[in-house]
C-alpha cells in the first residue's frame, strides 16, 4: 500500500470544497454565536439518525458515546484549523467506518443533517443579517464538504485495502508477490 501524502490531500480537498482561510475566519467569528447550540445539533442529529432503520444496528448501545466525539468535532469545525493535523484526524475517521462496516452513503447524509441543523440555527441567529447569514452558510458547506472529501478518500482507500487483503487470504497469494505483479503491469 502507499503512503498518503497528508499535506497533498488537506491542499486538494480545500481546493475542491473552496475551502479558504476567509471561510475558516468566518467559522472561527461565527463560533461565539453558535458554540452554546452545538449540542442541540448534536442531540437532534442522533434523534433522526433513530428514525432511520439501516443506523440503528451502528447506533446501539453507542449513542452517548457517539454524541460525545460528535460534539467534539462540531466544536473543531467552528474553533479549529483545517491543516494537516485536522486532516490526518478525519482520515483516521473513515477507517474507522470502514471497520465497523458503515455504509458509504452514512457520511454524505450525516453532512446533510448536521448542514440542514446548522442553517437552521444561522437562521435563527442571524435573521436580521442576511450577508452574514449567506457568508456564514457557503463557509459551513466548504468546511463540511472538506470534511466528507477527507473521509470518503480514506474510506475509499480503506475498503479497497480491506479488499485486497480478501483477495490476498483468498488465494494465498503473498503480498510480495502481488506487488511484484501490479509493478509488472502498471
Amino acid at each position: 500500500m502507499h503512503t498518503i501524502d497528508m499535506d497533498a490531500l488537506c491542499a486538494y480537498a480545500k481546493q475542491f470544497s473552496g475551502l479558504d482561510e476567509e471561510k475558516i475566519e468566518i467559522l472561527q467569528q461565527t463560533y461565539p454565536d453558535v458554540s452554546h447550540r452545538l449540542q442541540e445539533v448534536t442531540e437532534s442529529f442522533y434523534t433522526r439518525l433513530q428514525t432511520i432503520p439501516k443506523t440503528l444496528p451502528f447506533l446501539e448501545g453507542r449513542i452517548e458515546a457517539l454524541k460525545t466525539t460528535h460534539v467534539a468535532w462540531l466544536h473543531e469545525l467552528f474553533g479549529g484549523q483545517f491543516d494537516t493535523a485536522y486532516t490526518r484526524k478525519l482520515y483516521h475517521v473513515g477507517d474507522v467506518h470502514v471497520k465497523v462496516k458503515l455504509p458509504v452513503e452514512f457520511m454524505a447524509g450525516a453532512m446533510t443533517i448536521i448542514q440542514s441543523e446548522l442553517t437552521r440555527i444561522f437562521g435563527e441567529i442571524y435573521a436580521d443579517d442576511q450577508t452574514k447569514m449567506l457568508s456564514t452558510i457557503r463557509a459551513l458547506n466548504a468546511a463540511t464538504g472538506f470534511s466528507l472529501l477527507i473521509m470518503q478518500e480514506s474510506y475509499q482507500s480503506s475498503s479497497m485495502a480491506e479488499e485486497l487483503e480478501k483477495f490476498l487470504r483468498i488465494t494465498g497469494m503473498s503480498r510480495v508477490l502481488f506487488n511484484n505483479l501490479a509493478r509488472a503491469y502498471h
